[in-house]
């Protein structure tokens, strides 16, 4: 399939087809060779990574240097091709080999299985990072301690199912991260695997009494299937004052007493624990979500 998307995309280059990819195309599509690299790289970023990195550079030289180049990985989302590869030595080599390419540019990560070692290279390298998605990710409380502080810059952060890490890691973050303005902190529902290494559900408060204490700023705060209780949501609520999405799906020890229930409704979107209309726990999130978080981080430069 490659070698035949590749012929194709020759022919295209030359001129030879028409965007429809049938054989009538005009002499105006042989000028994609020469396009300036910044033009060449906001068409190719619409193509997903792996065939990026895979197909186009063998197209022509001029295209093979963009790629290699900084303009197509700002922006780095291979989270689908890692849980199709599954193996976190080589999703470690990936993260790397890209963000050299970036030349320290990127401002987005969106990647799955990371090792204690890609998030360490992950930060030394990404001062200019804004998005960090590493959800099912093996980083723990100890690397975290040691380079977080190198992501002051990080608005939205996904560490869901990321199970080696604890309260202590996230106070670090919290205190880190200091524009951090959407968190994803989704936990594995009881009847996962992964659920079962947690030990017996019982309530604990801890991350969200954390969360509360260090990520004032929040905006949006995703929670499914945490143990927190009410006095972990209560002052959740109480510190977080710009918080207008929560979200505390499976979240079963919270009862929402007292008058817990009527500040979750002043919120513009909330679900409950009880809630059943979580579309898509294996997503780390929609395009559209970062889209926004950009968009609000952007306005704030």
């Amino acid at each position: 399939m490659d070698g035949e998307i590749k012929k194709k995309m020759k022919r295209f280059c030359r001129g030879d087809v028409d965007e429809n990819g049938d054989g009538n195309g005009d002499e105006g599509f042989g000028l994609w060779e020469g396009l300036n690299p910044e033009i060449l790289a906001l068409i190719f970023i619409r193509i997903a990574a792996d065939e990026l990195v895979r197909v186009v550079p063998f197209v022509c030289k001029s295209w093979r240097e963009v790629v290699a180049g900084p303009y197509c990985w700002s922006d780095i989302d291979i989270e689908q091709w890692c849980r199709r590869c599954n193996r976190p030595e080589k999703i470690d080599l990936a993260v790397r080999k890209l963000i050299r390419r970036s030349k320290g540019t990127f401002r987005r990560l969106s990647v799955y299985k990371l090792t204690n070692s890609g998030f360490c290279f992950v930060a030394n390298c990404g001062k200019h990072l804004k998005v960090l998605q590493i959800p099912m990710s093996g980083v723990n409380d100890k690397m975290v301690e040691k380079h977080a502080e190198a992501l002051p810059m990080v608005t939205f952060l996904d560490i869901s199912y990321c199970l080696q890490l604890t309260c202590k890691g996230l106070e670090v973050l919290g205190k880190s991260c200091k524009s951090l303005t959407y968190l994803r902190r989704n936990m594995p529902p009881p009847e996962w695997p992964e659920a079962q290494k947690l030990g017996p559900s019982k309530a604990n408060d801890e991350e969200a009494l954390v969360i509360a204490e260090t990520m004032p700023g929040l905006h949006r705060l995703e929670l499914a299937y945490g143990r927190f209780g009410d006095l972990g949501l209560n002052a959740i609520l109480t510190k977080c004052k710009d918080l207008i999405h929560l979200d505390i799906l499976g979240s079963v020890s919270v009862q929402l007493n007292g008058d817990l229930s009527d500040k979750c409704e002043q919120l513009k979107v909330f679900k409950g624990p009880w809630d059943d209309d979580y579309d898509d726990l294996n997503s780390s999130g929609s395009d559209g979500d970062v889209a926004e978080v950009e968009d609000s981080s952007s306005d704030s430069d």
